[in-house]
């Protein structure tokens, strides 16, 4: 259909509460009564801390690190080389820290970790993305995140180069398998949905072709088709053309993404882009000032 839905984006308000509420709590877990270690140097001992990345990938994760220095020490100073959404290299600056040693080693795995998960949500995005590249699929992520942190995931795919799809449960509706059952049918599915908020966008999943002539008879915005064959998603991108919005879905991987995309699909959704996490590996280099 290429008249893109797009699903509500991610708004800053609600972003910039999750960034205090994620590091609030990740600050609490690691540092809990006071850093003891911390507590052996020197309270006026200044150092420097140059974090780089050991891997290419695509940065994110900016908000978090000023979050936790913020919460951790407010004086120590941030000098930024890169923004969410760069790519970069092996052995490149992120950013550098000045400020107390002893801040700076407290501040140093919490604001690492949110760094190393971020970038590697955004660097696998990117990566599946590339895959992608010729045709006018749109990759969108899912609700497989790490509970607790949907929205920076979320955030992190859109830094590399995906889209988002549902926020969570209240946003849009998508019926699956147990609801259509619940409701009697397919179109009794689609037709409650739009009674009870006519305002959201209804998307509906389909096993097969039938189903699928039955959720555009009904008047679905977007049919889920659910691990369709090639050859069944390429019926379905001809029959459905300029009627109703197309997702694949299902077992989504890097060796498959590439042949669905050139069926013509509007969007695949992977899950494979939030649930399975390879952080970025990143180091901190630390130098006591003179």
């Amino acid at each position: 259909m290429h008249s893109h839905l797009h699903f509500h984006p991610i708004d800053g308000e609600s972003l910039a509460q999750s960034v205090v509420n994620h590091v609030t709590q990740a600050v609490a877990e690691d540092l809990g009564t006071g850093d003891i270690s911390a507590s052996l140097i020197d309270p006026d001992a200044q150092a420097t801390a140059r974090v780089i990345t050991r891997q290419l990938g695509v940065f994110c994760g900016a908000l978090w690190v000023n979050e936790t220095l913020r919460q951790i020490d407010p004086t120590i100073q941030i000098q930024w080389e890169v923004k969410d959404g760069d790519r970069v290299a092996p052995d490149q600056i992120l950013f550098v820290l000045r400020g107390r040693a002893r801040s700076l080693l407290s501040a140093e795995r919490t604001l690492l970790n949110f760094v190393q998960l971020l970038s590697g949500t955004a660097t696998r995005t990117a990566h599946y993305v590339a895959l992608l590249s010729g045709t006018d699929t749109q990759l969108l992520d899912t609700r497989k995140t790490i509970p607790g942190l949907r929205i920076a995931q979320k955030y992190a795919v859109k830094c590399g180069g995906g889209s988002n799809h549902r926020i969570g449960l209240f946003d849009a509706f998508l019926l699956k398998e147990n609801h259509i059952v619940a409701a009697g049918s397919i179109g009794g599915a689609i037709e409650a949905a739009k009674t009870a908020f006519p305002d959201k966008p209804v998307e509906i999943e389909v096993e097969n072709l039938e189903e699928l002539a039955e959720a555009m008879a009904a008047g679905a915005d977007i049919a889920l088709i659910d691990n369709f064959s090639i050859a069944d998603t390429q019926t379905a991108v001809a029959i459905s053309r300029g009627k109703i919005v197309l997702e694949a879905s299902g077992g989504i991987t890097q060796d498959s993404i590439a042949e669905i995309a050139r069926t013509g699909v509007d969007y695949i959704s992977c899950g494979d882009l939030t649930k399975g996490v390879e952080p970025l590996d990143l180091s901190m280099r630390f130098v006591l000032d003179q």
